[in-house]
């Protein structure tokens, strides 16, 4: 029985349809929801996953896959991607547990470091191993001791490398720091780049976070909506002019979402951060939201490739 017979049968039963398990018919051909950033941990005493010593954080409640998954059929996601978190630097053990432990549903993304010796070779070797599974490697440059080797040949290696793994390079970075990547954004025109968190607007001064919605001009990057932050957040700026112009300027088939789990969050919290997200869309139709929380990503990472 093919996926959409299988709905259609299963939206006649009352106890399989109020389980959240499956769509209604009427839902059925519209575009899945991806939520394209999330962490996933083990939590402190889990022995098979050690954080890493180098790590800047470490988060005491687990996050696990398996209460991810309960979380998304709950909450209306059909897929997500999971964000390798900085706590286990490159040691990719629990990544590939999670995207064991989420089959169709998870894809992840990866973390390696130019000025390491080995990333690249490590890197190749993860996402030959993991095909089809891994769909990013991220950079960071938030923290001024801890920031990727701007303008060597080994930044340029591991972006070029990247690309040829056919990935996408994933930046979260603070607003001041976005000039260091835009000639590699420029030189490598055919390697998609994702910008985490709305390029971390309010982290840096309007006229830092202008260049991040100049790079609309690049054909090749794509923002991601995420981290919202809350209204009473410091420093107390309005998010919805932001999201506005973010919009605006990459249109809506190059942006996509994330957000909403983590190890508190309950189904009706993670449904409210995608609905609150959606309150900063109404400028779009109904179609072009859909391909904002979902459509754009299940096509740049091939989820639900067979039906979409």
């Amino acid at each position: 029985m093919h996926r959409r017979q299988f709905l259609r049968a299963a939206a006649a039963s009352p106890l399989l349809a109020s389980s959240g398990l499956v769509r209604a018919v009427e839902d059925d051909d519209r575009p899945p929801v991806v939520d394209t950033h999330l962490h996933c941990f083990a939590g402190p005493d889990d022995p098979r996953f050690p954080y890493h010593p180098d790590g800047p954080y470490q988060p005491e409640m687990p996050a696990p896959p398996e209460r991810l998954l309960r979380l998304m059929a709950e909450a209306g996601v059909d897929y997500a991607v999971v964000v390798h978190p900085e706590p286990y630097q490159d040691d990719h053990r629990y990544l590939e547990h999670c995207v064991d432990v989420g089959g169709e549903k998870l894809k992840g993304t990866c973390l390696f470091f130019a000025d390491e010796p080995g990333s690249i070779d490590r890197m190749t070797a993860l996402v030959r191993r993991r095909e089809g599974q891994i769909v990013a490697a991220r950079i960071h440059a938030y923290a001024p001791d801890r920031l990727p080797p701007f303008g060597t040949p080994e930044l340029r290696a591991l972006w070029e490398q990247i690309g040829e793994l056919g990935l996408a390079v994933q930046l979260h970075f603070e607003p001041r720091y976005a000039p260091g990547f835009e000639p590699l954004i420029e030189a490598f025109p055919g390697t998609t780049v994702i910008i985490d968190h709305l390029g971390r607007p309010f982290q840096g001064t309007p006229e830092e976070h202008a260049v991040v919605v100049g790079w609309s001009r690049f054909p090749n990057t794509i923002m991601k909506l995420s981290s919202l932050p809350e209204r009473g957040q410091y420093p107390h700026r309005d998010i919805a002019p932001v999201n506005r112009s973010l919009t605006d300027a990459y249109g809506p088939d190059r942006l996509i979402y994330g957000g909403g789990f983590n190890a508190e969050a309950t189904p009706e919290s993670y449904r409210a951060y995608r609905e609150r997200l959606r309150s900063y869309l109404t400028h779009l139709t109904a179609e072009q939201q859909a391909k904002v929380l979902g459509g754009n990503a299940a096509r740049l990472f091939g989820f639900g490739a067979g039906g979409y």
